[in-house]
């Protein structure tokens, strides 16, 4: 499935939870699309936990 199609039913899926539930339905429905995206990408392996959670090199030598 291309990512055309993905944003596709993404975004039916949040118009359907904004007419039938509202705006509290569609921010629900938004943030666990958005967890369900970022779990798919750690299963995938596109995410690396540990670059997420390790202090970065911000230049102080």
């Amino acid at each position: 499935m291309n990512m055309g199609t993905v944003g596709l039913i993404s975004g039916m899926a949040l118009g359907f939870a904004g007419y039938f539930g509202g705006f509290g339905a569609f921010l629900l429905v938004a943030a666990l699309g958005a967890v369900g995206f970022v779990v798919g990408r750690l299963f995938d392996g596109d995410l690396d936990v540990g670059e997420l959670l390790r202090p970065g090199d911000r230049g102080r030598r």
